[in-house]
């Protein structure tokens, strides 16, 4: 097997010398010109905050004449200085409008420079688990609505190659012992002209997974043509009798591959193969496979400027997600520098959290990720991203996938086994009941974070300084119209950002285990817990009418019946009077009721848990039910 070129997801220093990749073209106003000759004179002798007033007013006025390229490089020149004296908020402020003028321009030159921005900007985030798996699958549809083949319904596969971990190698049954849960998909290089690799195909079949073959055509797409060759190859394929990814002639946008510089010839072969796998091999399923890192040419520039994988993700989310799946098909995080021999596992345990928790709840529609388990201390990154050879990054791994949001067996529209998914934290999604777990993505431009502190109405519930950050809330704690507050500190000390966020917890009620479903939710009136009525006597097996004229509900279960009416304190079960602490009530059309005298009335008992704000209903014999 060749050996493959892991690239880290930016580098600042690169970015940064963006700006000098080309020289303004000056005009002929001697006004305009003598501001340009001055600027140049002081960030010569190396008073660049004097330099940058100047490269202000030269921005601005070659923007008011729509020279956007001068615009555009004198912007830059600001967006380098911001930065790198630590101006953040004015740093964005340029990289976004030279790449606003490279667009004007004609040029895609500013997207690198969007990316720092992103990097570089200040992010609190909050994502909440939810079990609404009718909004978690909405979220992850396409516009079309139709699943992609073997497309999970929610939830992300995880993959791994593993041919160079010691640990695991070709063996794929040993990733379960190695990293303490089994994996989706395995991933495997071949060549085209060489045979379907069965080996690979039987191991993932042993271990219970798919496999992800990367199929390289090293001859160049000329090769590629349908007979025999791929007629067999493809028969093969479904032969193995698992689902497949064929990933033909990736990084096909990169010009260090064979393959690369003819885009409809590589169109027009990536078509055909598509319909020959669908008259051949229904268990393959096609994957198109571009590259989108950044070579990291310079040995002295260490992982650690590269502040997050999660912007490189949004430009093609944004561009492909309404249509298609996304797949990381190869993807990894450096933990340890080979070039200047530095330890990085900080690091890449912040990234690694963003990679297998953020992304996939920020990105619903991303499917899969398949992790490059590699130590490439001789390639020409020089970095190590393989799991098993550093103990504490092991075993973080295996913490972030014990998720059962990350799956790990293919299937057409498969989702996680708990039905649990994770939604932002926002207007829409601040009210839970029992408890609500919490994960944060936060950055900052400082790389690395000294503290989360949460605080809920004023008080402090917890500070974390170790990863992965997350905070579990119990409904009991958080009253209706609470806000939580997330500080974030640097590594000095100093607060450096916070984020509020409004969170409700709402009363939870369970009869024989099962939560009926509400359209009122369950309520606190003058101190007493108001459930709906109907939802919960049906749930008990009752039959329930309303009288509208006399405001007053009849429930029959069997030979009990309880009688109640709106506004009034008495209700009757069985003739039998029972006095309610509040009376019943209309809450938006709906009746609600004591829930103690709702679970009872037909022999049930109830039981209240304050700290999950949770009514229980366990049902009994029914009164005057024969014996």
């Amino acid at each position: 097997m060749k050996n493959k070129k892991i690239v880290l997801l930016s580098m600042a220093a690169g970015i940064l010398a963006m700006s000098l990749m080309a020289a303004p073209m000056p005009v002929c106003a001697d006004a305009i010109w003598d501001r340009w000759q001055q600027a140049d004179s002081l960030a010569a002798a190396g008073q660049t905050a004097e330099a940058a007033v100047q490269w202000k007013f030269l921005a601005d006025y070659y923007a008011g004449t729509g020279d956007w390229q001068n615009a555009a490089l004198f912007s830059g020149k600001l967006d380098a200085y911001y930065d790198k004296i630590g101006d953040y908020d004015q740093a964005i402020h340029y990289y976004e409008r030279e790449n606003a003028f490279w667009v004007k321009a004609g040029k895609d030159w500013g997207d690198v420079k969007l990316q720092r921005a992103e990097q570089i900007r200040t992010t609190i985030e909050v994502y909440r688990q939810d079990a609404d798996q009718e909004r978690l699958r909405a979220a992850s549809l396409p516009a079309s609505g139709q699943l992609a083949k073997f497309e999970p319904a929610y939830g992300a596969y995880i993959g791994m190659y593993s041919e160079q971990d010691p640990k695991v190698g070709n063996y794929f049954t040993n990733i379960d012992d190695v990293y303490g849960k089994k994996h989706a998909i395995y991933l495997a290089y071949a060549h085209f002209g060489q045979p379907f690799p069965t080996i690979y195909a039987q191991r993932a079949k042993e271990a219970g997974g798919a496999l992800q073959i990367a199929w390289e055509p090293d001859d160049g797409l000329s090769s590629v043509t349908d007979g025999a060759y791929l007629r067999e190859w493809a028969r093969a394929a479904k032969a193995s009798g698992i689902p497949i990814f064929l990933r033909f002639a990736s990084e096909m946008n990169g010009n260090w591959i064979n393959w690369h510089g003819n885009p409809a010839a590589y169109i027009s072969k990536f078509r055909m193969l598509h319909d020959v796998f669908a008259e051949e091999a229904p268990n393959v399923a096609m994957v198109w496979s571009p590259s989108d890192n950044y070579e990291n040419g310079d040995p002295s520039v260490p992982p650690m400027l590269a502040t997050s994988n999660v912007e490189r993700l949004t430009r093609i989310y944004n561009t492909y997600a309404d249509r298609k799946p996304i797949m990381l098909s190869e993807t990894g995080v450096p933990h340890y520098s080979h070039a200047t021999d530095e330890d990085f596992t900080e690091w890449a345990k912040l990234n690694l959290q963003r990679l297998y928790e953020i992304m996939p709840y920020k990105y619903p529609r991303l499917k899969a990720i398949t992790y490059f388990n590699v130590d490439q201390g001789q390639g020409k990154a020089r970095n190590d991203y393989l799991l098993s050879d550093n103990h504490e990054i092991q075993n973080y791994y295996s913490q972030l996938i014990r998720n059962p949001y990350l799956l790990s067996s293919v299937s057409e529209a498969a989702q996680p086994a708990d039905g649990i998914g994770y939604v932002p934290l926002d207007a829409d999604h601040q009210t839970f009941t029992k408890t609500m777990k919490l994960i944060p993505f936060i950055k900052i431009p400082d790389v690395y974070i000294g503290k989360v502190e949460y605080e809920l109405n004023g008080r402090v519930l917890a500070a974390q300084s170790d990863l992965p950050y997350g905070l579990e809330l119990q409904a009991g704690a958080v009253p209706e119209g609470s806000v939580l507050k997330i500080r974030v500190f640097n590594k000095a000390g100093k607060q450096v950002a916070s984020k509020s966020f409004g969170v409700s917890s709402q009363i939870a009620v369970d009869v024989d285990g099962a939560r009926p479903s509400f359209t009122q939710a369950p309520l606190s009136i003058s101190g007493s817990t108001m459930v709906p009525l109907r939802a919960i006597f049906e749930a008990m097996g009752a039959e329930v009418s309303y009288d509208a004229t006399t405001k007053t509900v009849t429930a029959q279960n069997g030979c009990t019946v309880a009688v109640l009416s709106i506004d009034q304190t008495t209700a009757y079960v069985n003739g039998t009077q029972v006095q309610l602490e509040v009376p019943a009530q209309l809450v938006n059309g709906y009746t609600v009721a004591p829930a103690r005298f709702v679970g009872e009335a037909f022999g049930g008992q109830v039981s209240w848990d304050g700290k999950m704000r949770t009514v229980t209903i366990t049902k009994g014999k029914l009164r005057g039910a024969s014996r």
